[in-house]
């Protein structure tokens, strides 16, 4: 008689589109644990919109269908390969690997990120894209004593950048935000609100920006990098509009695009493993943005929260089924 065969559940799409409309969660067959990597059963994951925009066909020319969505998530190590058995029954970031939205994971055990015990399970789960991304950002692009601009400052990362920059001794920051609900909220970080339509204030700001970290995109993205000066640096880091910055005719400003996976693909195990070591006292005194937890049945209405301005961060419990 044979063996059941062992499956899981993932999120998947086999073509891009609305998130809502292509995604699934489908069973797929567990495949056998190969030599250097951990089982990990997952507990929470964040509904990020850089989980969304892949699914929706921005980054097509990189993607291969079909796909498991999810980057980023927290659970616990269910099986390992024999030099790895230490970690069993340890909480893990699975990352670098396949997607992370399923009720398991397998991954590089070098990569694994240990998770100390003081951190809550909501914070581990969204550590990696915006704070991981925010803290690289800032170190590649030094920002003491300089003028910093952050468009789509209402975001997770951009809210990150700002509060980290001002405690680097940035000489001021300035955000750009779309919903008024996300005023008060960059006002307590230290961050001066720039309303999204207010172009002549934006292009002010603009000129006098020794950097600008872009999350936009878009028409907005390319109207801040024409006004920037001579010895700016504008980088690029997000696609929030769906539409690509344009380098303008004559630009003097430095224009750079930050794309995660490029940055970790040079990354050594020990590289990576020392910067999540030095993150992790940064999250633990962070005031993080609110959350709501969907057990797994509701993930429609999870990805949906997403999409709502002012709205507390999603997270999907995949141990509610």
């Amino acid at each position: 008689m044979r063996d059941p065969v062992l499956t899981r559940r993932a999120f998947v799409y086999d073509r891009f589109g609305p998130p809502l409309d292509v995604l699934s969660l489908a069973e797929r067959p567990m495949p056998e644990l190969a030599e250097g990597r951990l089982r990990v059963s997952m507990s929470l994951v964040p509904v990020n919109p850089s989980d969304l925009i892949p699914v929706s066909g921005a980054y097509r020319h990189r993607i291969t269908l079909p796909g498991i969505a999810g980057y980023e998530g927290v659970g616990r190590v269910v099986a390992a390969e024999a030099n790895c058995s230490v970690l069993i029954g340890r909480r893990v970031l699975p990352l670098r690997g396949e997607g992370t939205w399923q009720t398991m994971v397998d991954c590089e055990a070098r990569y694994a990120v240990p998770v100390p015990d003081d951190i809550l399970a909501d914070v581990a789960a969204r550590a990696y894209i915006n704070p991981f991304t925010a803290l690289i950002m800032l170190k590649r692009w030094p920002v003491h004593g300089r003028h910093v601009l952050l468009t789509g400052a209402g975001s997770s990362c951009a809210s990150y950048i700002g509060r980290w920059a001002l405690e680097m001794g940035a000489a001021s920051v300035k955000g750009v935000y779309r919903s008024e609900s996300r005023i008060e909220g960059l006002k307590v970080l230290g961050i001066e609100p720039i309303h999204l339509s207010d172009q002549s204030r934006i292009e002010a700001v603009a000129k006098a920006a020794d950097v600008t970290f872009d999350a936009l995109g878009g028409s907005v993205a390319t109207r801040i990098l024409a006004q920037m000066g001579a010895g700016a640096t504008f980088i690029g880091y997000g696609l929030l509009s769906g539409q690509p910055v344009l380098a303008p005719a004559g630009m003097k400003a430095q224009f750079k695009r930050f794309h995660l996976r490029d940055h970790l693909a040079a990354l050594s195990a020990d590289e990576w493993q020392s910067g999540f070591a030095e993150l992790w006292p940064r999250l633990r005194h962070a005031d993080l943005p609110d959350v709501r937890i969907y057990p797994l049945s509701e993930w429609r209405s999870a990805i949906a929260e997403a999409g709502r301005p002012g709205g507390p961060k999603p997270l999907i419990d995949f141990t509610s089924d």
